[in-house]
């Protein structure tokens, strides 16, 4: 499946931890900041990413726990010049707070 294709499909499947990442997200209701979903870059496709502040950020259930591939990705991301921040889907739904202060941090930063 070209990676165009794929990122449409996941798109449409948002999981609910992205879809309530989304709202605070979209519109630009972050610090005035775009964002974009589902976004192909290089050879992935990228949850959230603020190409303006190279910002990403990654939403990871339990099946990403420990993942080399996710520390392979998030090492090629550096050498282009993004920061990745990763958060699980339950501190997502369960503490948006904290996230949002995360990202606003970081934001902050760049």
């Amino acid at each position: 499946m070209p990676l165009i294709t794929h990122a449409r499909a996941l798109h449409r499947g948002q999981t609910d931890a992205e879809r309530a990442l989304w709202y605070h997200l979209r519109g630009k209701r972050l610090q005035g900041h775009k964002f974009r979903r589902q976004h192909p870059y290089g050879r992935y496709i990228l949850d959230f990413v603020c190409l303006e502040a190279r910002l990403v950020i990654e939403l990871d259930g339990g099946q990403h726990q420990g993942s080399a591939t996710d520390r392979e990705r998030d090492a090629w991301l550096q050498a282009q010049g993004f920061q990745t921040l990763r958060f699980w889907n339950h501190d997502v739904l369960t503490q948006p707070d904290v996230v949002l202060h995360c990202l606003h941090a970081a934001l902050s930063q760049a």
